[in-house]
């Protein structure tokens, strides 16, 4: 059994298999190897493995030898030019005013030749452009034009998921993907929203496209009438990546079961069965809310609640009470006098007071007695023992 190794070169746009050839490459170091280009740089991404002769294709190139660190500067040394080379090679094409778009510019580990990648719809006369090129670099030029597939592959960027695009990410071979991939997941036919950036439909509908066909051969479809335990229901959606099924009862409720708990899902006019067991009771569609309130502030004892009312009513009675109840109550401590100090009336002073005469707080308001009160003391209203 032969023993290979993964290698991925810059420009390539998958793993390529090499032959160790005694070397002690492992994964993450940086090789140079043999093609039929020549010499080039490269990282190991599967360590040595034995596989079977049958998959190998044809006659494995051979590691040459680990990257030292001489020849990890020497391409370093190659990608800091990049950028000047990239600008003299769409100046050249501004020049000869060619229909092309210039994408970049690789190195041989050898500096044997370089190779300059574009983007062209049609077939481009580049002869007086190569010729250029090799004046200016005094080196064997190579042109490459590529798809815009390939395009996007070597500038990278981030898919409409947020993810780095799987071209880069994955590195393998372009699949065909066809429209009808789109169909058979469920997706908008909006071509903005199933398109990569390389104009042409994602790589990533490929890659589901065999889980839904399986699935939804085996499934019911949308509107197929199944029988319940409780009448006659009907499907209303599939979940492929769950392998559900979501049932509409007879009551109008849904119920969401296995694909196994239908006993025949072909769906091609023979009526499904629903199993009793795979029902389950539906969960509710809003959780019961938290009375935040009730929490943070306990409701008050029956006890505590009742003397609190009882203090209110108190304060309020106290404003709404007239002044003059307040006066007699104020002044009933100070109206038990003596009985010798009686009121003095207008008539002239005689020796006895009259009988029906009441003694000083017994049968008087609080009015009369604040007017007696303001009268000045040298009004003649002394009392009866005075005028005596």
């Amino acid at each position: 059994m032969p023993t290979i190794v993964g290698v991925k070169l810059p420009y390539a746009g998958k793993v390529l298999f090499f032959d160790p050839a005694g070397t002690s490459a492992v994964e993450g170091d940086h090789v140079i190897v043999s093609t039929e280009r020549g010499q080039e740089f490269g990282e190991v991404v599967l360590g040595p493995r034995e596989v079977e002769a049958d998959a190998v294709p044809g006659d494995l190139k051979p590691v040459l030898r680990v990257a030292g660190d001489d020849d990890v500067a020497k391409m370093d040394g190659y990608a800091a030019k990049l950028r000047e080379e990239m600008e003299a090679f769409r100046g050249l094409v501004k020049k000869h005013k060619l229909d092309m778009k210039p994408i970049g510019v690789e190195h041989l580990f050898d500096d044997s030749k370089m190779v300059f990648y574009f983007v062209a719809e049609e077939r481009v006369d580049f002869r007086d452009l190569v010729r250029e090129l090799a004046s200016e670099f005094h080196t064997r030029i190579d042109m490459r034009q590529i798809g815009v597939r390939d395009e996007a592959r070597m500038v990278g960027g981030l898919g409409h998921c947020g993810e780095q695009l799987c071209c880069v990410r994955f590195g393998s071979e372009f699949q065909p993907v066809s429209i009808r991939m789109a169909k058979e997941q469920d997706l908008p036919l909006n071509p903005l929203k199933i398109s990569g950036l390389c104009g042409r439909l994602m790589c990533c509908l490929r890659y589901e496209y065999e889980a839904y066909k399986d699935f939804k051969q085996r499934a019911p479809k949308c509107g197929t009438p199944v029988e319940t335990p409780t009448g006659q229901g009907k499907v209303v959606s599939l979940n492929t990546p769950k392998e559900t099924v979501t049932v509409r009862m007879p009551d109008g409720t849904q119920v969401t079961v296995p694909l196994e708990g239908v006993d025949c899902s072909s769906g091609r006019g023979c009526p499904c069965k629903l199993k009793a067991e795979a029902i389950q009771p539906p969960e509710p569609a809003f959780p019961e809310p938290v009375m935040v309130r009730d929490i943070a502030k306990p409701a008050p004892k029956v006890e505590e609640a009742e003397t609190g009312d009882k203090r209110r009513r108190s304060r309020r009675s106290r404003k709404r009470k007239p002044a003059g109840e307040g006066g007699a109550e104020r002044q009933a401590q100070p109206a038990q006098k003596p009985a010798n100090r009686q009121p003095a009336s207008k008539e002239p002073a005689q020796g006895t007071p009259k009988a029906d005469a009441k003694p000083a707080g017994e049968g008087t308001s609080s009015s009369s007695r604040r007017r007696r009160r303001r009268r000045p003391s040298g009004g003649g209203s002394g009392t009866a023992d005075k005028a005596e």
